[in-house]
Order: C-alpha cells, then structure tokens, then sequence
C-alpha cells in the first residue's frame, strides 16, 4: 500500500497528458463500481469508455460518472472498440494510453505501477503479466496449459519473453499508438498487437500486475475453447508473419509524425 502511495506521488509530480480506455459492451453491473475505483486511485487521469454496441445502461452509468464516452452504432468487439479509443486518445494528444477491461478484474490501483514502468521509456509497450511475480490469479489447468502453449511460442517469435498473451492490462507510448490507431487486429487483438509490434520495430517488457476475478459476466473463452482459442491463434500469428510491413508505421519512421 505504502510502495502505491509513493508511486503515486512521484507520477504526479511530472503527469503527463494520460487516458484510460475502457472498451465496454454490456458491463451496466460492473462499470459504475469501476469508475469509483478509477477517481479514487488515478483522479488526474481521464477516462475514455468506448460503448460497443451496449443494450444496456453502460453508457449513462459512465457519463454519470463523468467518463468520456464514445458511443459506436453497433458491437465492433474488443479489437475494433480499442482501436477507436487509441485514435481519439492519439488525436487528443495523449502521451500514453492505459487499456482496462470494463468487467472489473484489472485494478485501477494497480494502473501507477504500469505508469511508472514506462517512463523510463525503455519500452513502448508494457503488458501487466498475472503470470510472472506474486501470483494472484487462479486459472484451471486446461487453461493454463493453453495459455502457456501460446505464451511459449509467442516468445519464440517475438525473441522476448512472454507469460500472458492474452492479458488486457497494458500502457503504451504515443508512437504504438499511432501506429494501432491506424492497424490494430481485431480478432485476436492481444497476443496478434504483440507479434505485431515486434515487426515494426517496438518493444514491450512485461510488469507482474495484480488481477482479480472479474467481478460480472464470464469469459469468452471456456475451458476446452482455450485449445481451440491457441491453435486459431497461432495460425493467425504464423500468417501475421508473412503479412507485407507498411513503412509508414515503423517505429523508425514515426519519430517525425508524432
């Protein structure tokens, strides 16, 4: 608690223009909750609620709570709801981007520690990992042995070591964000934007980060669907391979844009 408080503290004292967005479908029972969270934990930081498509209360609860909220006409899911978050966070002039799940399992007391591992600017890309560090996080075995098997070859591809490729939880600098503001995957977005970003010249670490279970809703992904899930997924990164790099996103030809 007294590590957060200082961390805290230190961040303040040099903010710069940071967003939290939240792509949100559907999450009325979560999301109030959550923006409590955010304005206790990180109250000079604005939030941007990204409503995909929701058929519920989603959108008034966060603009009661003093959210931006983008409304988009229909459900694009996650990928395309995070996209249109980074382009207005990157239009905006944001420096960096936080992505949290609206469904309550990624703290927003845990969001200085990523702030804070990125200033160095040693990465652009750091992913919260409940993976690596003091564990927090109960997953069956089935699916951790999926996500280890994915994790496993997504490090051999990306020549750096990764523990959760499917984590939600990450901070990134202006420059990846110019380029996912244009070209972010959509149908795996997580593990695909990593593979991605290697590509084009970033870089991304990993920061042990405390979850929790989600407080509403169920995943996407059940038990036998995580084989499923990383067989797709490692076919879609195998064709991500010998997808053609545009150079106008390469991190050595952004520096001037941005």
């Amino acid at each position: 608690m007294e590590k957060n408080k200082n961390l805290k503290s230190e961040l303040y004292q040099t903010m710069l223009p940071i967003a939290v967005i939240i792509p949100a479908y559907n999450e009325e029972a979560a999301i109030s909750s959550l923006m409590d969270e955010l304005n206790e934990h990180v109250p000079l930081i604005d939030v941007i609620v990204i409503n995909d498509g929701s058929v519920d209360d989603t959108a008034a609860l966060a603009r009661k709570k003093d959210a931006i909220v983008l409304d988009l006409p229909f459900n694009l899911g996650v990928g395309g709801a995070v996209q249109v978050g980074l382009k207005y966070a990157y239009e905006r002039g944001y420096q960096f981007v936080v992505r949290i799940d609206g469904d309550g399992q990624h703290p927003p007391s845990e969001i200085p520690k990523l702030i804070y591992a990125i200033k160095n600017g040693e990465a652009d890309l750091i992913i919260g990992s409940r993976f690596i560090g003091e564990r927090s996080y109960a997953s069956t075995p089935l699916r951790w042995i999926g996500i280890k098997l994915l994790a496993i070859f997504l490090s051999i591809i990306c020549r750096s070591r990764v523990t959760d490729p499917a984590s939600g939880f990450w901070i990134m600098n202006r420059k990846l964000m110019y380029y996912f503001a244009h070209d972010y995957p959509t149908e795996y977005p997580e593990p695909e934007a990593i593979a991605l970003l290697r590509r084009y010249g970033y870089n991304f670490r990993e920061e042990s980060i405390m979850f929790r279970p989600r407080t509403t809703g169920r995943s996407s992904i059940q038990i036998w669907g995580t084989f499923y899930y990383a067989v797709k997924v490692g076919l879609a990164l195998l064709v991500n391979r010998i997808r053609p790099i545009d150079p106008r996103f390469e991190k050595a030809n952004v520096k001037d844009i941005i």
